[in-house]
């Protein structure tokens, strides 16, 4: 553990439990809620067959991305988890959305 505080800079067991739970409920959550927005969507596995699974989760990345951001603000880590997300979509090639 105390190499992945080091790589994430954290200073804290309790810190990095508070990320770790961030990251459980975020997962627990996007899962939770990508049936209704689908449904929302239109979008049924009956319509698509084999590729309603890759389709749901392209769709539903963004959202996770957003709850991402906000759980971890209300666990008072968004300074944290505002870097991970930018570095991330660094690395997936939309570091163009973030100006330095």
């Amino acid at each position: 553990m105390s190499d992945l505080k080091k790589r994430w800079s954290i200073e804290t067991n309790f810190q990095l439990t508070i990320i770790f739970i961030v990251f459980a409920i975020t997962g627990s959550a996007s899962a939770w809620l990508s049936r209704p927005f689908c449904f929302w969507l239109g979008i049924t596995k009956s319509d698509l067959g084999y590729w309603f699974t890759p389709v749901r989760l392209l769709l539903i990345f963004p959202l996770y991305q957003l709850l991402l951001v906000l759980i971890g603000f209300l666990f008072g880590q968004f300074k944290f988890f505002w870097a991970f997300e930018k570095k991330m979509l660094k690395r997936m090639g939309l570091g163009f959305l973030f100006k330095e």
